[in-house]
């Protein structure tokens, strides 16, 4: 889906997003750009990667909230800030409120993980955890800002954060110049607005591309209706873009000057993570791989240049597990398999002698003997094996058969 573009629209302008620029010179850094052999040579194209995931903070939140801290009046600055974030908003919020001198409390659900609670407070935010999903905590630190005079700082929706996004986009136009396509990840579209704005005001012929995890896609059905529309139960493993509803001033943005909003699947967001560890040595969070997602969804759709914005690399460990296991599965480097052998001493060290020549290795088994499907000398096995891909899967499968033994999964 397209949509229009201008030069310039609502209430945040190239001369805001410079402004913040200067704002920002020596607080934020200047991010690296670097090239990806493997997704050029898909794309068919340069693609280069810009680290966001490497910011201070490791995400691009830092810039937003500062300008919008450093804006404040000083009787505002005086009565403290106050945000709701699960994670990246949050320790954006602590680390500039500090820099600045401002008191800042924040809220987070009670299920935020515990390495984002610690860095929030390490950045010297007050945390105070509430409710189990970030509708309770967005609106217990709304109420604590009527209740104490504080500013809620708002993770996308004010034109000071969405400038402060759009360096971003003014650093991409220097470090590419030839840049003909620009790829983000987009929640709230406080990033993608003011990437927008900062390249269409200067390169009006780059393509702005948006994307979103398919489970919580608010901005199709919103463009489409012309206003935003909430999505019900948003669910995505990438909880940096999870939102329910555009915000209401990028969203007046994006529909302006953003080309086409794609979405993404749970399993090429864990693909996508999973080649950013693996082929870039980037350690980067599911909303952060969703640009690569999509590059790696259909490579033919972007001309190159491409820039592919790793907005965050704050992931929780015990997720970055799970999701790394989601994402060599989705790539078939998992088989799972179920078979019955005699139930006699050696008949396990067979089969396993028959993976271990196939080359399979074997990271779990589970033993059944008592099932009453089960004949009086069988057993029932299931492994899961870690293989190198579709065509390994299928040369176990017939090394399996060609042992004699029926594959049931």
């Amino acid at each position: 889906m397209s949509y229009s573009t201008a030069t310039a629209v609502g209430p945040v302008t190239l001369d805001d997003v410079r402004g913040a620029r200067k704002m920002l010179s020596g607080v934020s850094r200047m991010t690296a750009l670097e090239g990806s052999r493997h997704l050029s040579s898909l794309v068919g194209a340069p693609v280069h990667l810009k680290c966001e995931n490497l910011q201070r903070t490791g995400s691009f939140k830092l810039r937003g909230a500062y300008v919008r801290i450093a804006g404040l009046l000083p009787e505002e600055r005086a009565a403290g800030v106050v945000a709701a974030s699960a994670g990246n908003h949050a320790q954006g919020v602590a680390l500039a409120s500090s820099l600045l001198g401002v008191r800042s409390t924040v809220f987070m659900p009670k299920g935020a993980p515990l390495p984002k609670v610690s860095a929030t407070r390490e950045y010297g935010a007050e945390v105070r955890l509430h409710g189990q999903v970030v509708d309770e905590t967005l609106a217990a630190a709304q109420e604590y800002a009527e209740r104490t005079g504080a500013v809620f700082i708002h993770p996308f929706d004010h034109p000071d954060v969405i400038a402060g996004q759009g360096t971003v986009g003014l650093e991409i136009l220097e470090q590419c110049p030839e840049v003909r396509t620009v790829v983000v990840g987009v929640g709230g579209g406080g990033l993608l607005a003011g990437i927008a704005v900062a390249v269409k005001a200067v390169r009006p012929d780059v393509r702005v591309v948006g994307v979103q995890a398919a489970g919580a896609a608010a901005y199709p059905p919103s463009l489409a209706a012309g206003r935003p529309v909430a999505v019900e139960h948003p669910a995505t493993m990438a909880d940096g873009i999870r939102v329910g509803r555009p915000g209401e001033v990028p969203f007046g943005i994006i529909r302006e000057l953003v080309d086409e909003v794609r979405t993404v699947s749970e399993d090429e967001l864990s693909t996508a993570l999973l080649l950013c560890l693996e082929r870039a040595k980037l350690v980067v969070e599911p909303a952060g791989a969703s640009p690569v997602a999509a590059l790696l969804s259909d490579p033919g759709a972007f001309a190159g240049p491409v820039v592919a914005v790793l907005s965050g690399g704050n992931v929780d460990p015990v997720l970055m597990e799970g999701v790394l296991r989601h994402g060599m599965a989705a790539q078939g480097r998992y088989l799972a398999v179920r078979l019955r052998l005699t139930d006699r001493p050696g008949a396990l060290a067979t089969l396993l002698g028959v993976l271990s020549a196939a080359d399979a290795n074997v990271l779990d088994v589970s033993h059944l003997r008592t099932d009453p499907r089960l004949g009086l000398t069988e057993a029932e096995v299931e492994l899961h094996l870690e293989t190198k891909g579709p065509e390994h899967c299928a040369e176990v499968g017939r090394a399996l058969r060609e042992a004699g033994y029926t594959v049931a999964g």
